[in-house]
């Protein structure tokens, strides 16, 4: 009985972790259009995806690593259930971290040529540029 409630805890987990983050339909045309300008996806990179992948092997360490500085609180979730899961959870959690620190990468890309001043002006300037 024990092992049946076990398995389905860590079950539930690995499927509630594997929602991993993810963009909104807004930064994903956002980040469409910047890609149309010859701009890279992550060209504003804050967290590192093998940094983030290589602490996930430490319980939630990782996603630890992922929340610090960002805005991404669930991090700190998935994090903890990493610790509570361990020595299972680095099979989810390495690849989850490596794939997480990309998307966060994304957003920050997103963020930037859409709420950094210089940013706006530098993709104002990409759609004058593309529109002559």
């Amino acid at each position: 009985m024990k092992v049946i409630v076990k398995t389905t805890l860590v079950l539930v987990s690995a499927l509630y972790i594997s929602g991993c983050t993810t963009l909104s339909r807004t930064e994903n045309a956002t980040l469409q259009e910047l890609k149309s300008y010859g701009v890279s996806e992550t060209e504003v990179a804050v967290k590192h995806p093998a940094a983030a992948g290589a602490l996930n092997i430490l319980p939630g360490v990782g996603n630890f690593y992922l929340a610090a500085g960002t805005g991404e609180s669930t991090q700190w979730t998935y994090g903890f259930i990493n610790l509570l899961f361990w020595p299972l959870s680095p099979i989810w959690a390495v690849p989850q971290g490596a794939i997480d620190a990309t998307t966060i990468n994304k957003k920050e890309t997103v963020n930037y040529y859409t709420f950094d001043r210089i940013g706006k002006q530098e993709f104002a300037q990409l759609r004058l540029d593309e529109g002559q």
